[in-house]
């Protein structure tokens, strides 16, 4: 008994996926070579199985489709960053500017074909000016890569054999055109537009015209695309951590004139380890400043692999190593010192990288001001790597604005009520308790006023009137009253909010 490349015997029943289409289990893909028995997609398994009755089915798994599409697609990051999603079972490649870089689109498309059906997949190829072109070929032409070649004319002489579904239509007007005896693109590429508008829709001819090349149409990429990128191939795969290690400091020293060429340091950088089985290995590490030393970039993914959880798979081997920079901003070089050579910052910026590539950029935070006048609202934490940006256009990069000096520097947690007698409603406090100890002012200056926020705190907040206050033992607080007496309360309460060194 032979066995075939999927691992399957080759005397054994095809193999057949299903589905609830239109209330019944459908045949939705099948192995090659089962269309030869009578079976095709969207026949009906009780139909199937009277055709074949040994055939083999499984059911649809769509979670496990999307998370192999989306495999094959970061695979396909080694051929061009312009990677797409088309539908549930496509994806489309812009390689223009990159296929020389394979020895031209005709080795791209076979090196592809070549490494993804020794993954054990099977794929279909189209070459084209446009993405539906590209689809058209690759869904409906007879040869497993389909190559259309330059200009208009050729992609239309290409295209106009195929049925009228690979202009991506739906089934219900391919069906109508097929009735009138419109079977194929080419029956329709040069009939007049305004009847075929008219009796089935623009989407017909704006289809048409995308695959054609008369109407331009953009893919979304998956991923961002990164502007500056340095990758390494190696004939010999490499897998120990020690090999990576060297490449990263060779790809970094090759982004640093990138970098300098445009004025820009990094601030944030992904590594991309491409394995030969296919799976990729992303990393990804942020400098709290901008960043153009390839020993600190190096430094940054050195503390990145020592912080994760497991140890990097490297499988059969990394057969592509791709560095490049996701986020950059404009570099202002520093005085460093003159005996050292180092910048004043560099040792905080250094032990700020390395925690953060350890730990997570999250993870290291800064205090920042929040857009608010309550006390225990007008501050927040950041991570380091956003503080820069969320910073005041006048304010120094990753720097809070400074307390106003009339502020406690130690605010509780929560504005704690305390028992108070004032002289009037309205004025500041005489005496006070506070966790169970008597306190006698001597002093006292204010009200500063702070109106709550009525759209977050509800209809019935209220009013604070805050004052400095200093009792006749030395110590001074931060209380307020809250409701104004006589318009918002007829019975005001009293808080301590913060104490004064």
């Amino acid at each position: 008994m032979s066995w075939i490349s999927d691992g399957r015997p080759e005397d054994a029943a095809p193999l057949a996926i299903t589905d609830m289409v239109r209330n019944a289990q459908r045949l939705v893909a099948l192995e090659p070579g089962a269309e030869a028995l009578g079976l095709h997609p969207g026949q009906t398994l009780t139909d199937a199985r009277a055709l074949v009755p040994g055939l083999e089915t499984l059911a649809r798994e769509p979670g496990a489709d999307a998370a192999l599409l989306g495999a094959v697609a970061d695979w396909c990051d080694r051929y061009t960053p312009l990677v797409a999603m088309q539908g549930g079972d496509g994806l489309v490649l812009d390689i223009t500017g990159c296929a020389h870089l394979f020895r031209g689109e005709a080795a791209l498309a076979a090196d592809i074909r070549a490494r993804l059906t020794g993954q054990g997949l099977h794929l279909r190829l189209g070459l084209a000016d446009t993405p539906g072109g590209a689809s058209a070929l690759a869904r409906f032409a007879a040869a497993p890569i389909a190559r259309a070649e330059p200009g208009p004319d050729a992609l239309k002489a290409a295209l106009s054999p195929l049925p009228l579904s690979a202009l991506r239509i739906d089934e219900g007007t391919a069906t109508g055109l097929r009735r009138v005896g419109l079977k194929t693109v080419g029956c329709i590429a040069d009939l007049p537009r305004a009847p075929l508008a008219r009796r089935y829709g623009a989407e017909l001819l704006r289809q048409l015209d995308r695959a054609l090349g008369r109407e331009e149409e953009a893919i979304s990429p998956r991923r961002p695309v990164i502007d500056l990128t340095a990758e390494k191939r190696f004939f010999d795969p490499i897998t120990h951590e020690s090999d990576i290690a060297r490449v990263i400091a060779l790809l970094a020293e090759a982004l640093v004139p990138m970098l300098e060429a445009r004025g820009l340091g990094a601030r944030a950088l992904e590594l991309c380890l491409f394995r030969v089985d296919g799976v990729v290995e992303r990393l990804d590490v942020a400098a709290a400043s901008p960043l153009r030393s390839a020993p600190r970039i190096a430094a940054l993914f050195k503390e990145r692999i020592a912080g994760l959880r497991h140890e990097i798979d490297a499988g059969f081997g990394f057969d592509l190593v791709r560095l490049g920079v996701r986020a950059a901003d404009p570099f202002g070089g520093a005085q460093g010192d003159m005996i050292t050579a180092r910048a004043p910052e560099d040792s905080y910026q250094a032990l700020v990288d390395r925690l953060g590539a350890r730990l997570g950029p999250d993870r290291v935070r800064v205090f920042a001001g929040a857009d608010t006048h309550i006390p225990e609202r007008a501050f927040a934490t950041l991570p380091v790597t956003r503080a820069r940006k969320d910073a005041p256009p006048n304010s120094p990069a990753g720097a809070t604005p400074a307390p106003p000096l009339t502020r406690p520097l130690w605010l509780l947690t929560r504005p704690e009520p305390v028992e108070a007698v004032a002289e009037v409603p309205d004025g500041p406090p005489l005496r006070f308790r506070w966790r169970k100890a008597a306190y006698e002012i001597t002093r006292a200056e204010g009200p500063e006023r702070i109106a709550c926020e009525w759209w977050r705190d509800g209809r019935g907040s209220q009013t604070r009137d805050y004052y400095r206050i200093e009792a006749r033992e030395g110590h001074r607080f931060w209380m307020f009253r809250q409701g104004l007496y006589g318009r918002e309360t007829t019975r005001p309460r009293w808080y301590l909010h913060g104490v004064f060194p």
